[in-house]
């Protein structure tokens, strides 16, 4: 069965000048009446400023106890492990076991650089400071001490409270490089990209099975981002998520478009783009709306 989550429009709120987060809450209870399946945020402290999804998931859990609550995505690696482990173990304890953890790298670009040197953290190897950093949540949230050597120094050091779901919240990882497919399959809950086409994501979606299957693993979760547009007007809806994405993101639309799945136009036609993600092996699609909301 196919779980349907919403996106919160943290960052298209703060583009606005709206800094209220009272509508955030009443579109995510709205999405609950709608019957989905989750809430998500984003995550940027400068390079795309927006409300900080820890604090703003805490507030969702809260007001809802029966959704999933997840970051889409969470970066990691501008965190500290330690402080992170007990962050989120807090959540999930707010949610009741239902927080997901999606967490990429982050691109490679200027403001973003910008953004790691601004939180004190080095851009580079931010692979293996992401990797680390999720070993060392993990050890923490056994509840057992933990003594590390490492990028992070601990002696027997205990953690507080420990997370509602044994092990930890589930994590998925958002990658669409062979490796971080990979990397995703053999150390992670679930594999989260935010596209190609949906014939691409057919095949990577089969090496995903097939390295977590060689792994020794059970099957993961395949989750996906995808940005949707829905206007009778093709041209206009298309037109929408153009100037969206450039605006969002600072780059041609053009782009951005090459990796992110992306459609616009009449709801018959989004639903067959929809779709076919779906066929290709999707099981929880996060939806990021462009232009009205409520439609």
């Amino acid at each position: 069965m196919v779980e349907l989550g919403y996106l919160l429009p943290t960052r298209e709120k703060v583009m606005g000048g709206e800094h209220d987060t009272r509508e955030l809450l009443d579109s995510a209870r709205e999405a609950e009446q709608l019957g989905f399946n989750s809430i998500w945020a984003g995550d940027s402290l400068l390079a795309r400023p927006r409300h900080d999804p820890l604090t703003l998931l805490a507030a969702v859990a809260g007001a809802l106890p029966d959704l999933y609550v997840g970051t889409a995505v969470l970066l990691p690696a501008l965190r500290n492990p330690v402080v992170l482990a007990q962050q989120l173990a807090t959540l999930d304890q707010l949610s009741d076991g239902k927080l997901i953890v999606g967490a990429g790298i982050a691109a490679d670009a200027p403001s973003i650089r910008a953004e790691f040197t601004a939180a004190g953290v080095p851009f580079e190897k931010r692979v293996g400071r992401l990797m680390e950093g999720f070993r060392l949540c993990r050890a923490l949230w056994t509840g057992e001490p933990v003594s590390w050597d490492g990028r992070w120094q601990l002696e027997d050091a205990v953690l507080a409270p420990l997370p509602k779901r044994p092990g930890g919240p589930l994590i998925w990882l958002a990658a669409g490089v062979d490796a971080g497919i990979v990397r995703a399959a053999k150390h992670f809950d679930g594999w989260f990209p935010i596209g190609p086409d949906a014939a691409e994501f057919g095949r990577r979606q089969q090496d995903f099975n097939k390295h977590t299957e060689a792994a020794g693993r059970s099957p993961q979760t395949t989750a996906l981002y995808l940005t949707l547009a829905i206007d009778d007007n093709r041209e206009r809806a298309d037109q929408a998520i153009k100037g969206y994405l450039e605006t969002y993101y600072g780059v041609p639309a053009q782009l951005m478009r090459t990796f992110q799945a992306c459609c616009g136009g009449p709801l018959a036609e989004v639903l067959a783009f929809v779709r076919a993600y779906v066929e290709a092996g999707a099981q929880h699609l996060v939806i990021r709306c462009v232009g009205d909301h409520q439609q």
